[in-house]
């Protein structure tokens, strides 16, 4: 069977959680998926690959294995929209991004929280498990949530999603400076952007990130054809278009946590 998660420990205060870039389906799962689910197309292709810059930082990674037509793991797991009013899909799914249906039986309440128990929070104790090592070792920690999507998905918004999509919980999930000093650094990037747009930042990023309590969470929400060869199948990762955002990642996250550092030493 496919792995969960993996932890990949780092000794700084970075933590990189990369909740969607799997694509594994357990076997009776996959069973139940229509021809449709099955090529799992919403998929945060190639994460993995788009952040080796970060080894500079030498973080800890947190990485799900499993694809989120299993189980969403950045979905509030009691089923309550992140988004009200807005569309989006749920804890499991019953459609793509786009809307087409995934599945031919859809799961029903007991095997949602069979699910639950199984798949979703390995991963959110995996992720707790490693913000507490973090928090031990520096006193807080940087939680920096990692996605992809389609550049175009007319159900979930209007037009071309920008690059860049800077997330915050409108800055409730990290500290002020924190917040500013990403924003900031993300400005001076040749790529579009926003901050806390139509991806404000999912349960991942409003569940762990408590900066009162010394953990800043920021998501970043990527638009595929940034770094993707064609947003399709095979999915083809494009080294040459990656280079120019992974160098603004690299400012972004730098700013982020030189910032977190500072705002941790000012504190009383």
């Amino acid at each position: 069977m496919t792995a969960i998660v993996t932890v990949s420990r780092g000794p700084s205060p970075l933590i990189l959680s990369m909740p969607h870039p799997g694509t594994g389906v357990p076997p009776d799962i996959h069973a139940d998926l229509n021809e449709r689910g099955r090529l799992v197309e919403d998929t945060d292709w190639h994460v993995r690959a788009l952040y080796a810059f970060a080894e500079r930082f030498q973080p800890t990674i947190v990485e799900a294995h499993l694809s989120r037509y299993v189980i969403d793991l950045n979905r509030d797991p009691s089923g309550v929209s992140l988004y009200p009013g807005q569309a989006t899909t749920e804890l499991v799914p019953t459609t793509t991004f786009d809307g087409a249906p995934i599945w031919a039986s859809t799961p029903d309440a007991a095997e949602i929280a069979r699910r639950r128990e199984a798949y979703f929070e390995p991963y959110h104790e995996a992720l707790k498990a490693e913000i507490v090592r973090v928090k031990a070792a520096h006193g807080y920690a940087v939680l920096w949530d990692c996605h992809s999507i389609k550049s175009a998905i007319p159900r979930l918004f209007p037009g071309t999603l920008p690059t860049l999509n800077l997330g915050t919980n409108s800055g409730a999930s990290c500290a002020p400076a924190v917040e500013a000093a990403a924003i900031a650094a993300m400005a001076r990037q040749p790529v579009t952007q926003v901050a806390n747009g139509r991806f404000k930042g999912g349960w991942i990023t409003r569940h762990h990130g408590r900066p009162d309590d010394h953990v800043h969470a920021l998501q970043m929400e990527i638009a595929l054809s940034a770094y993707l060869s064609e947003e399709a199948p095979p999915w083809t990762f494009d080294a040459v278009k990656a280079a120019t955002l992974q160098s603004a990642l690299s400012s972004i996250i730098a700013a982020a946590l030189d910032a977190a550092a500072k705002s941790e030493r000012s504190r009383p």
